[in-house]
């Protein structure tokens, strides 16, 4: 299975402007330098990591949890991505995820393992060590 998103940006770095959207329609967002550094109204690619991140380890979660027996109320999960400058640049230094959950007849164990589980397994939290390939192009 693939799934699709397109990203175009105009412009210069601090001038410029950028446009992300999904195959399926359901993202079509701006963004740009004031977005990213500057606090502006807008989306970010740390903001669109931080919901990936945060929807495939709820998903996650709620499988490892049935195939234990239980099935989630709810699971609530927020991302927060850190992009910190080093000395080569930019990185994302750090994800964290702040899960709050309603799981009938679990105990603090068994959700904890299932949470440890999903963190450790879910596939964006593996993307990192993902195989990146790409092919370059420039138009003449």
């Amino acid at each position: 299975m693939d799934s699709k998103a397109s990203a175009r940006w105009e412009g210069g770095l601090k001038d410029g402007q950028g446009n992300v959207a999904t195959e399926s329609g359901a993202l079509d967002a701006s963004y740009s330098f004031k977005q990213r550094f500057e606090g502006a109204p807008g989306t970010t690619p740390e903001e669109l990591i931080g919901a990936a991140h945060a929807s495939c380890f709820s998903m996650a979660l709620s499988m490892i949890l049935g195939e234990k027996g239980f099935t989630a109320d709810a699971i609530d999960t927020n991302a927060r991505v850190t992009l910190s400058q080093s000395a080569d640049g930019f990185d994302i230094s750090s994800i964290h995820l702040d899960v709050v959950a309603s799981v009938s007849g679990a105990d603090d164990a068994a959700f904890q393992e299932a949470a440890e589980t999903a963190k450790a397994n879910c596939p964006v939290s593996k993307v990192l060590n993902a195989d990146i390939t790409m092919e370059a192009t420039l138009k003449g």
